[in-house]
């Protein structure tokens, strides 16, 4: 090896003591802004620089050789143009002051080996510099260097190439790779080291590292904060006995010394400490730390104020008590089941009111079991006849979604499910006894069954009355539209029956329509027929399904009746009681009528009747004209 390689090999060293410098800088002054460590970089490359050519290659004509290139490459790299802008004008300040014939094509080649690396800088686009980055940068250096060497005189005439070139070239590239490789390290190093302080220094607990004698070696913000030292710094060095009182000191000190001597963890303690009027709560791990041969060299604690927590804790359970005992109090059953069908809390309640199965209604047991045992007790009535496992598991689904049921029990009691989902998966049931409620809503239905009869049933004759037989013609009408089947109607009225009422009074009067009614009941005898009372005196007949002759045979057997009764009626042409009757009927084929309509046609057969004297069938057949049948 000549001379030439001796001292660019020295000269390399230079390189690498400059990154080591600047990595010390760095870790002292780091908490400077990103443009204070650019320019700090650019200054400590640019002093590398001047470095690097004070141990330079002389040749002739004043041309020196070094690897200055490597830290000006390195500094627009790593730094930017804020470096370059302080390790440039450094280099060149300082080529210029060593002088000599080649001193103007020395500040020439920094200055492109400077706009190389800068250029490079810009093209990676704001990202961060990679291992490849160094080996192109290398790359591009040296073929940068190779040119000036080719190009510039000075560097000619002193055979710069033939010289050193092969040398300046291989080691500038090494020391661009070299010194880029380092920093990248460092930059990891030092990112690591920055998220370790970050975790150590800005994490809510109270962190600190302990030698063997428990001394305070590292602590983190929230400590030093906590027992009034002005920084984390200022804390190390302390020991318990400065921060607490003399017995929780001594007590402190011999728990951590027995901790390390028996390389233990202490995990979790959780202990009340009295500050001021205030107590709080903390709870302590202390872990022994071990040095590589597995020698306790100290301990690491981590403490955290819990008094919100065991505050929120005493009133949690304090409800859960409180909602216990509403819940054993309530008069219904709860039930809690999890996703999986598990029934995870039940009321007391909740067993009592399914006797046959609440062995199996409580904490522990799943859906399944339940419904086993209430299959095999039979204590629902409303089970199907054949059960098998998999109608089980079909029942066992249909538990987790919201749902309102009603199920009858085995001694005439009911009750009502109401299932709700929540959002985490649960299943939550509330069952009421409804017993009561429901034999009320039976009698309820019976009354208003009652009722609706009372209210579709003529007081007097105990026969259909006006309102419900217009609903029941509505009806029979739209029918025989759409079926295309007769319908025949009856219209009766009893003569002179307000000179009955006005001879032998009210109460033989409705006697009189009583016994009316019992001929038209016993003359319509089809379940299809409905007598019902028009009013006053007039009754009607809807017959369905009949035709002429049908309404007519009903007709005269009606008269036949009521004649066979022989009423006495002295105001009557005839003395006794007789009724008139008109016939309207409506043919199968016949086109769409209204029940007004209808109507109208057996009362104008009716008036027929009356006008042709009366106790007759009058048939309607048009406006004009109707036929009549005599007595």
């Amino acid at each position: 090896m000549n001379t030439t390689w001796q001292i660019l090999i020295g000269n390399l060293a230079i390189v690498a003591l400059v990154i080591s410098i600047w990595a010390h800088i760095y870790f002292r002054f780091r908490l400077m802004t990103d443009l204070q460590t650019k320019l700090a970089f650019g200054a400590v490359m640019g002093a590398g620089t001047m470095a690097s050519m004070m141990m330079s290659v002389p040749l002739s004509n004043g041309v020196f050789i070094d690897l200055r290139y490597s830290l000006v490459a390195i500094s627009a790299l790593f730094g930017g143009a804020p470096s370059a802008i302080l390790t440039i004008p450094l280099a060149v300040a300082f080529r210029l002051q060593m002088g000599g014939a080649g001193a103007l094509d020395g500040m020439i080649s920094i200055a492109c080996v400077g706009a190389v690396s800068l250029t490079l800088r810009v093209l990676q686009k704001r990202r961060k510099a990679r291992l490849a980055d160094t080996f192109i940068l290398g790359a591009l250096v040296s073929v940068t260097l190779l040119a000036t060497m080719l190009v510039l005189p000075a560097q000619i005439s002193a055979m710069a190439l033939q010289l050193v070139g092969v040398p300046a070239v291989v080691l500038n590239f090494g020391a661009i790779v070299v010194a880029g490789a380092l920093l990248l390290q460092f930059e990891h190093m030092a990112l690591d080291r920055d998220l370790l302080t970050a975790a150590l220094t800005q994490t809510p607990d109270f962190q600190y590292v302990k030698n063997r004698d428990s001394v305070f070696v590292v602590v983190n913000r929230n400590v030093a904060e906590h027992h009034h030292f002005t920084s984390p710094e200022a804390m190390v060095g302390a020991t318990d006995f400065h921060i607490a009182t003399q017995r929780r000191a001594e007590v402190l000190f011999a728990e951590e010394q027995a901790l390390m001597r028996s390389g233990e963890a202490l995990i979790n303690k959780i202990e009340p400490l009295q500050q001021g009027d205030t107590e709080h709560w903390f709870r302590t791990s202390k872990v022994p730390l071990r040095d590589r041969d597995g020698i306790v060299i100290g301990l690491a604690g981590v403490t955290r104020d819990i008094t919100e927590e065991r505050s929120i804790e005493r009133e949690l359970r304090a409800n859960r008590n409180m909602l216990s005992h509403a819940m054993s109090g309530m008069s219904d059953g709860f039930a809690m089941y999890d996703p999986k069908g598990d029934l995870v809390y039940a009321n007391p309640q909740y067993a009592h009111l399914f006797p046959l199965s609440g062995v199996v209604r409580v904490a522990g047991f799943n859906i399944r079991d339940i419904l086993r045992k209430a299959v095999e007790t039979q204590e629902r009535r409303s089970f199907p006849a054949e059960i098998d496992e998999e109608w089980i598991e079909t029942a066992a689904r249909d538990l987790h979604r919201d749902k309102d049921e009603e199920i009858d029990l085995y001694d005439g009691r009911w009750l009502s499910l109401r299932t709700r989902m929540t959002a985490d998966g649960m299943a939550l049931v509330v069952v009421s006894d409804v017993t009561a409620m429901k034999q009320a809503e039976h009698s309820l239905r019976a009354v208003a069954d009652r009722m609706k009869s009372l209210a579709d049933t003529d007081g007097l004759t105990g026969i259909v009355n006006r309102r419900a037989f217009d609903e029941a013609l509505a009806l029979a009408l739209a029918r025989s539209v759409r079926e295309r089947t007769p319908l025949s109607l009856l219209m009766i009225d009893v003569d002179r029956f307000k000179a009955y009422n006005d001879t032998y009074g009210h109460l033989a009067g409705d006697e009189c329509l009583k016994a009316v009614t019992d001929c038209l009941r016993k003359a319509a005898r089809r379940d299809t027929d409905i007598v019902a009372r028009f009013g006053g005196e007039e009754f009607v007949v809807l017959m369905p399904e009949a035709d002429e002759a049908d309404a007519c045979r009903v007709a005269e057997q009606f008269r036949d009746a009521l004649h066979a009764l022989n009423l006495p009626h002295t105001g009557s042409e005839f003395g006794r009681v007789t009724a008139s009757a008109g016939i309207a009927v409506k043919q199968s084929r016949a086109r769409a009528t209204t029940p007004a309509e209808f109507m109208q046609h057996a009362d104008e057969a009716l008036y027929d009747a009356k006008r042709n004297g009366r106790d007759r069938i009058s048939i309607w057949e048009s406006p004009a004209n109707a036929r009549t049948a005599n007595g």
